[in-house]
């Protein structure tokens, strides 16, 4: 996979999850709009504020993705090791497919590890309420971005499987631009945007595409990873062509020398 198609399966992820935003964080969505003065709830300005508050939870997770490169930054030094940790992003990518569509909910466990953590912001949340200056908006969406969700988790998954830390940002960021319209139109009362996404064949279709993009990260890295010692063993084949080459070529030398010499020593 090139990096703009890992940027690419990052948003296309987070547009699909857009079936898992509804419900896991539609209400605080909601919740954020009530936060504003009555007449910030309404036209342009309701915009400009959620556009504050996601920014905020964007901000959040390019940083998530940006230290979780730098801690696991060493391990992609070891080949096995980066191969290990592709092949969990997979794993990830077709449990989320899975869990977006309602067929097998093991990523349900692991929002509730996180709960404990998202308890204990509450008092920091609450402080920012009601927010009355973008700084607030924007404080207010970087929280929000601690929300546990299994899809967030997912694309964590994803990020780490860069090789530098900026890049695993960047997928962090290209995944939170995803979520973006659904989160948008969640915050700003699109009511048909909505029913549209809880369909259960919308969540199913969604699950499914993102199972195939699962399964693509772990066969994609078997088809490369073969490509890649095809490559190496076609280079050394060239390289020991060309040594071949260069001792018939040493050899022909010594041979015109030596009979160059014995012409020249005959009376």
């Amino acid at each position: 996979m090139t990096d703009l198609t890992w940027l690419g399966t990052a948003f296309v992820m987070g547009l699909l999850g857009g079936t898992h935003c509804i419900g896991m964080c539609g209400g605080l969505s909601s919740a954020l709009t009530y936060a504003l003065p009555d007449a910030s709830r309404q036209g342009l300005r309701l915009i400009g504020w959620q556009l504050l508050y996601n920014s905020g939870r964007l901000l959040t997770y390019t940083l998530l993705g940006l230290g979780a490169g730098w801690l696991l930054s060493g391990l992609q030094d070891i080949g096995a090791a980066q191969q290990v940790i592709r092949v969990i992003a997979g794993i990830f990518m077709i449990l989320l497919g899975a869990y977006l569509a309602g067929w097998f909910q093991a990523l349900g466990a692991l929002e509730r590890i996180g709960a404990p953590l998202w308890r204990k912001m509450e008092p920091l949340r609450r402080k920012l309420l009601p927010v009355r200056h973008p700084a607030q908006a924007v404080a207010a969406g970087m929280l929000w971005g601690f929300l546990p969700c299994g899809l967030v988790y997912s694309a964590m998954a994803l990020a780490v499987t860069r090789a530098a830390p900026p890049e695993s940002a960047l997928v962090m960021l290209a995944f939170g631009l995803g979520t973006l319209p659904t989160l948008m139109a969640t915050g700003t009362a699109a009511g048909q945007l909505r029913r549209l996404l809880q369909r259960p064949g919308t969540r199913q279709t969604a699950g499914l595409l993102v199972i195939l993009f699962g399964l693509w990260t772990i066969v994609g890295l078997q088809v490369g990873h073969h490509h890649h010692g095809a490559g190496d063993h076609d280079q050394h084949m060239q390289h020991n062509d060309m040594n071949m080459s260069d001792m018939d070529h040493m050899d022909g030398m010594d041979m015109s020398g030596m009979d160059h010499e014995h012409m020249h020593n005959q009376p």
